[in-house]
């Protein structure tokens, strides 16, 4: 019998719960005992976090958004913020403790639920002797070695559907509504989203862009009985003479740079340029939300599946990942070596060109 510990971390996605329901399920046909790691690894720093997960623990989870796991993005063992005894805070090194913890409490394996940040740690562990799985998660679909990610259809869904409706109140008012979304680093989002739901302009962090491309598009759609617009702007984007906008950085200044600003700034660009009415909205943290979609739910499922099945395999350091439609494994740090970006020559850029969609150069 084997006792496996799972964990989430980083951003919520949906889909995350359905790899929890697979891996149990997997689990218990094998007669393995299953335990989840709340809030990424405090279940490993502090057994109070730890959760025996029963059959009855999972039912019905697969279509509920978010983790029953609780997760977390400030959580990395090797640099954890402590406070000491007059009150300033450190950056300690826990992982020695938490491998520690993972002997003694007689696991056999960890699966590792994350994006590129996640699976970075997850892949320390497995240097440091850690038998690790990893299952690749996030909504900016952005990792290299999987074709696709769970949580980034219910993304561009919750998108898109946002875009259907801005069309109505846009129209209604000879408005510019420009729309931010989620993509720090790849525009996937705003581009399935900005093709799907009849953006006019789409911004995204592969292509610098010139705002006057946007201006030149409103002033050709007004040439043609359209006064209205829609523009989709991925969060990391850059206009051909800017940097990328943020909010500032992270708690202690050491985690990632908050990205943030940039739909609101286009829109007063915009709205300087061409004298419309131009408004912006933030889509944020809905498009981590709800329950995700039926392509999300199917491939978290098989993710959850496969990564047992590579443990009775006797496999390490590996991720379980989509290629070709099938479920195969490649190793962890081959996994986490690039950002997958949006291919400027793939058929979907160039079908929004040629539909007329204004890509900012």
């Amino acid at each position: 019998m084997k006792k496996i510990v799972i964990s989430t971390g980083g951003g919520d996605a949906p889909g995350l719960n359905a790899v929890i329901y697979a891996v149990v399920h997997a689990c218990y046909r094998r007669g393995w005992e299953v335990y989840g790691s709340r809030s990424g690894y405090a279940g490993l720093l502090d057994s109070d976090e730890l959760q025996r997960l029963t059959l009855a623990d999972v039912d019905g989870i697969y279509a509920i958004g978010g983790t029953i796991l609780g997760s977390t993005n400030k959580g990395d063992p090797f640099a954890t913020p402590v406070e000491n005894l007059a009150g300033e805070v450190q950056v300690v090194d826990v992982s020695d403790k938490i491998i520690r913890n993972f002997q003694r409490m007689g696991f056999d394996a960890h699966i590792a639920i994350g994006g590129d940040g996640s699976l970075a740690i997850a892949q320390r562990f497995f240097e440091k002797g850690m038998p690790v799985i990893g299952v690749p998660k996030t909504i900016d679909n952005d990792l290299e070695a999987t074709d696709r990610t769970f949580g980034f259809d219910t993304a561009v869904s919750t998108a898109t559907e946002a875009l259907d409706k801005l069309h109505s109140t846009a129209k209604s008012h000879d408005r510019v509504m420009v729309v931010e979304v989620m993509g720090r680093d790849s525009g996937w989002i705003a581009l399935y989203s900005g093709i799907s739901g009849g953006a006019d302009a789409i911004f995204l962090p592969e292509i610098p862009f010139d705002i006057e491309c946007i201006c030149n598009k409103i002033s050709d759609n007004e040439l043609h009985g359209k006064d209205y617009a829609i523009v989709v702007v991925a969060e990391g984007a850059r206009s051909s003479d800017g940097e990328v906008m943020n909010k500032g950085r992270g708690e202690l200044g050491r985690e990632e740079v908050i990205l943030g600003g940039i739909g609101e700034w286009v829109a007063q660009q915009i709205r300087e340029r061409t004298g419309k009415d131009t408004r912006s909205l933030v889509l944020g943290h809905l498009q981590r939300g709800g329950s995700p979609t039926t392509f999300d739910r199917l491939l978290a499922l098989r993710f959850g599946a496969a990564a047992v099945r590579l443990i009775e395999e006797g496999v390490q350091g590996h991720m379980v990942a989509l290629s070709a439609g099938h479920m195969v494994s490649v190793p962890l740090a081959d996994a986490i070596k690039s950002r997958k970006k949006v291919d400027l020559n793939s058929d979907k850029v160039l079908a929004a060109r040629e539909i007329g969609i204004c890509l900012g150069d």
